[in-house]
């Protein structure tokens, strides 16, 4: 009875996402957009210079708690009517485009415009390259989830957008952080592609490697399912990782070992950002899902190995790119601490992983 409170206590429950976190932005709010961030950035310095009079002294050390609010949070009702719906992720409904990318943003201002514009090379010549073939054109979509920024990630992807008119960006925004995991989660339920690329905004993996993850994915892809998880584990023994310090790869190897008996088999690096899915995959895994932090790749592969969903990992060219997220030894105990309550709660029965759903009928209610 203890144990079962504790595990209660200590698991986490996914809030519920806002009206307008079900919306997306794209370059034509840009407009709307600068007048919210003017406000925002006015109010932060309201705050900053209340903080420095009533505490001069440490006002130039400790950043002032306005930083933590996001912008989504302030945006103002008149904005927010203008917001555009999302449709959800629909494997019975034909897809409109081959390619959906979700790309996890926090304070990404800098990183994401880097990242996209290799994006954008690739996805753009491949477009340019099956004009004119038999069939239908490559085409694609890029929905940015920026998960509650207090920076100008929004206003950045959208200047990119705008200047990328032929490419389809939108953004979705949080009025709160919710953690990488539950930036994933959200996105990947509001896609139109025939294919879904999770793949982070730092721009460590190269992107052309999707084509290799793609042609894996075909490879094993069984009535709709499947998933290609990009991989890292070659490099294991190359600089990159050598050279690390010996705090960080013991860390690494540990988790690696603790994720092993905790039940996750045949997958050797399950932390890497850049994974595809099928539609239908997508559907089945997404909406399951509980974790939010770091960890949800685990829960994440875990529900696809339950569900019986094929897996491929295919390795990737990747590299170190300053400016990570993650505090070495606090996320460190925090993961540890997850990979602990994915386990139990799906072994007490207290997390249930809903069944698939019967395609060929749906498609064929779908049709009629």
């Amino acid at each position: 009875m203890m144990a079962m409170s504790i595990l209660y206590a200590l698991t986490p429950t996914p809030r519920e996402a806002t009206e307008s976190e079900k919306c997306y932005q794209d370059y034509t709010h840009l407009p709307a957009l600068a007048k919210e961030d003017q406000v925002y950035d006015e109010r932060l310095a309201k705050l900053q210079s209340a903080e420095a009079v009533s505490n001069p002294s440490s006002a130039a050390t400790t950043p002032v708690k306005a930083k933590k609010i996001a912008r989504g949070a302030i945006r103002s009702e008149k904005y927010r009517a203008q917001l555009k719906s999302l449709d959800r992720t629909d494997s019975s409904i034909e897809p409109q485009c081959h390619l959906s990318l979700v790309v996890p943003a926090y304070n990404e201002s800098e990183r994401l415009p880097i990242m996209l514009k290799e994006t954008l090379e690739y996805l753009d010549g491949r477009s340019l390259a099956t004009k004119g073939a038999k069939g239908q054109p490559f085409s694609y979509e890029i929905l940015i989830v920026d998960d509650g920024s207090q920076d100008k990630t929004v206003s950045i992807a959208l200047e990119i957008a705008k200047r990328e008119s032929k490419a389809e960006i939108r953004v979705l925004s949080f009025e709160k952080n919710r953690g990488k995991g539950g930036a994933v989660i959200q996105g990947m339920q509001y896609t139109r592609g025939e294919y879904i690329l999770m793949v982070d905004a730092d721009g460590a993996t190269r992107f052309s490697d999707v084509s290799a993850l793609e042609t894996q994915l075909q490879a094993v892809e069984r009535d709709g399912l499947g998933v290609a998880i990009g991989s890292r584990a070659h490099l294991v023994k190359t600089d990159a990782v050598v050279k690390r310090s010996f705090v960080r790869n013991f860390l690494m190897y540990s988790f690696h070992k603790v994720v092993y008996v905790l039940g996750i088999r045949g997958v050797e690096d399950t932390q890497c950002g850049f994974k595809l899915f099928t539609r239908a995959a997508a559907e089945a895994i997404f909406p399951n899902m509980h974790v939010e932090g770091w960890v949800f790749d685990i829960e994440m592969l875990m529900i696809a190995q339950q569900l019986k969903i094929p897996l491929a990992e295919v390795p990737v060219a990747w590299q170190e790119i300053d400016g990570s997220k993650v505090s070495l030894v606090r996320d460190s105990i925090r993961m540890a601490v997850d990979l602990l309550i994915i386990r139990m709660n799906y072994i007490f029965g207290l997390w249930k992983i809903r069944p698939l759903k019967n395609r060929a009928k749906a498609m064929t209610t779908t049709k009629e």
